[in-house]
């Protein structure tokens, strides 16, 4: 059986870290085993980093093929990603659990919306707000654990006043969040609309996706709350370029859209600093290319959040709030090194010197 020596600082956790660990098989031991091992890996060895916002099976432009989703898989595995919530996808990519070079993956299965009330090909479009109840029951059978709802989208129907717009109404939303949590799923939910944030807390969603449009109020009762909010920061840098494009026809959504892109840097920091849990996530798989978690890091720092707070949010502190394994005795050995400390300068995490995933080195 293969052994490979973790040499240097192994991160196991906030504070908490030791000089060295071992692979021994496919598994991690902080024990010395007998005999000489077969690799030595020096450096900054950190868990699997997590995108908790990403998209495998999913273009611009709808669902993909197999040899596509694997492409993406493989992007975010060799950029240090070895576990990824998947927050809503239109192709089947259960197959994923079956490939042990493939980074873990919990699956929402398909966004939740309205016809015309969200992009094309990307979600399950029900006829009545009344089918979304059912709809979450079946979502959560179909994925690992999570749900995703779109909560708001731009209206096209209200003409020059087409703004963001809730999709659901307040007591069927409440009906959908309970049905998940009864088939024992979290639910998280796109939203960028101010509206549709209170409703989302009432309901008692699990976590949030975006959320650029909360007040100084709602931000303290996300926090009062503990739910996390993802901040997907690539993806609200695209929003001056979406205004621009829905301008001529659209122009009170474009207003609002660019009201959002100026302030995302302090709004991700006033969420830190209001206590809530911001996670890491690249929303890749859309307009977004995979592989790019050390950009949505950077992005974080650049809004005003910590390196090490990011870097634990982009690793060790997500893994345990997913309820996956981080560098513990017995624990898969998914972890990732690094020649110096993405700790003191984030900009380290775009430049991995080894992945080890499952106990085999990937990269």
């Amino acid at each position: 059986m293969a052994v490979t020596h973790l040499r240097g600082t192994v991160v196991l956790g906030d504070e908490h870290e030791v000089g060295e660990a071992w692979v021994v098989g496919d598994r991690l031991t902080l024990e010395r085993p007998a005999g000489v091992p077969d690799a030595v890996l020096d450096g900054w060895v950190l868990p699997g980093l997590v995108d908790v916002h990403c998209h495998v099976g999913l273009a611009s432009d709808g669902p993909v093929d197999d040899a596509t989703a694997e492409a993406q898989a493989v992007a975010d595995r060799d950029a240090g990603v070895l576990l990824i919530r998947d927050a809503g996808s239109p192709a089947d990519t259960a197959w994923v659990h079956e490939r042990a070079d493939l980074p873990r993956l919990l699956r929402a299965g398909r966004h939740l919306a309205r016809p015309k009330r969200y992009l094309r090909r990307y979600g399950r479009e029900l006829a009545t707000v009344e089918e979304l109840p059912a709809a979450v029951r079946e979502e959560a059978a179909r994925g690992d654990g999570w749900v995703k709802l779109v909560a708001d989208w731009i209206d096209r129907d209200l003409g020059p006043d087409g703004d963001l717009r809730p999709l659901w109404p307040d007591d069927v939303l409440a009906d959908a969040v309970a049905a998940a949590h009864a088939a024992g799923a979290r639910v998280t939910a796109h939203t960028f609309a101010t509206e549709s944030l209170d409703a989302l807390l009432d309901a008692g969603v699990d976590c949030l996706e975006h959320a650029t449009g909360a007040t100084a109020q709602q931000v303290e009762r996300i926090a009062a709350a503990g739910v996390p909010v993802t901040a997907t920061l690539l993806q609200v840098a695209q929003f001056e370029a979406i205004a621009a494009q829905g301008e001529a026809r659209y122009p009170r959504f474009a207003a609002r859209m660019r009201r959002m892109h100026a302030r995302r840097h302090a709004h991700v920091r006033d969420l830190h600093d209001a206590g809530v849990r911001v996670l890491v996530g690249t929303d890749a798989g859309g307009t977004i290319g995979h592989g790019r978690i050390a950009d949505e890091a950077a992005e974080m720092v650049a809004a005003g959040i910590p390196a090490r707070d990011v870097v634990a949010a982009a690793s060790w502190r997500t893994r345990a709030w997913l309820g996956a394994d981080g560098i513990a005795e017995g624990a898969s050995a998914d972890v990732v090194v690094y020649a110096a400390d993405p700790r003191r300068d984030v900009r380290v995490l775009a430049e991995p010197a080894a992945v080890v995933l499952r106990g085999v080195r990937v990269r």
